[in-house]
C-alpha cells in the first residue's frame, strides 16, 4: 500500500486539484491532468499563457502556445468526446517552449486534408497546418495508454547589446 506524501518541490506551490482538473507545477512549467471541458480549457489557457510569460518569455509565444495546446485538446475532443482525460506539459526553455498533450486514442493520429489552409468552404481541417506554422516538426508519439503529441516553439533569441 502507498502512504501519502505531501508534494514538495523546487517551487513549493501546491497542486490545484479539483473535479477533473489537477494541475502540478514543475520548475518553470506544469503538468495538468484534467477532462476536457470548456471550463477546464480556460483554465488550462491561462496557466499556458502565466507560465510561459512567468519564465521570461514575450507574450506573442505564449499566445501562441495556447493556441496550440487548444488546438491539440480540441482534437482531442472531437476524437475521444467531451470529457476525455488529456495530460497537458508546458515546459519552458531557454529557447523553446515544449508544449505536451496525451490522450487515450492511439489508433487517431492526426492526417492533413487535401484541401488547403485558405479554401473558404472547408468547415474544419486547419488545426495542422496551424501546428505546422507554429512549431514546425511537431511529433507523435504512440504510448501504452494513447498518445502524445509534442510541440516546440521557438523562442526569439535573446541579443546581447
Amino acid at each position: 500500500m502507498h502512504e501519502a506524501q505531501a508534494h514538495t518541490g523546487p517551487t513549493d506551490v501546491l497542486p490545484q486539484a479539483s473535479c477533473g482538473f489537477y494541475l502540478v507545477h514543475h520548475d518553470a512549467g506544469f503538468v495538468l491532468h484534467m477532462s476536457a471541458s470548456p471550463e477546464h480549457l480556460r483554465e488550462m489557457r491561462q496557466a499556458v499563457f502565466k507560465t510561459v510569460t512567468g519564465s521570461g518569455i514575450g507574450e506573442e509565444i505564449a499566445d501562441a502556445a495556447q493556441l496550440v495546446a487548444s488546438e491539440l485538446v480540441g482534437n482531442a475532443v472531437r476524437l475521444c468526446g467531451p470529457w476525455a482525460p488529456v495530460i497537458v506539459q508546458v515546459q519552458p526553455q531557454d529557447d523553446l517552449v515544449l508544449v505536451k498533450v496525451h490522450d487515450p486514442e492511439a489508433a487517431a493520429v492526426p492526417k492533413r486534408r487535401d484541401q488547403a489552409p485558405d479554401n473558404a468552404e472547408a468547415e474544419a481541417g486547419r488545426g495542422l497546418w496551424i501546428l505546422d506554422a507554429l512549431a514546425p516538426g511537431w511529433t507523435v508519439k504512440p504510448t501504452e495508454v494513447g498518445k502524445q503529441i509534442t510541440c516546440a516553439l521557438s523562442t526569439p533569441a535573446l541579443v546581447d547589446v
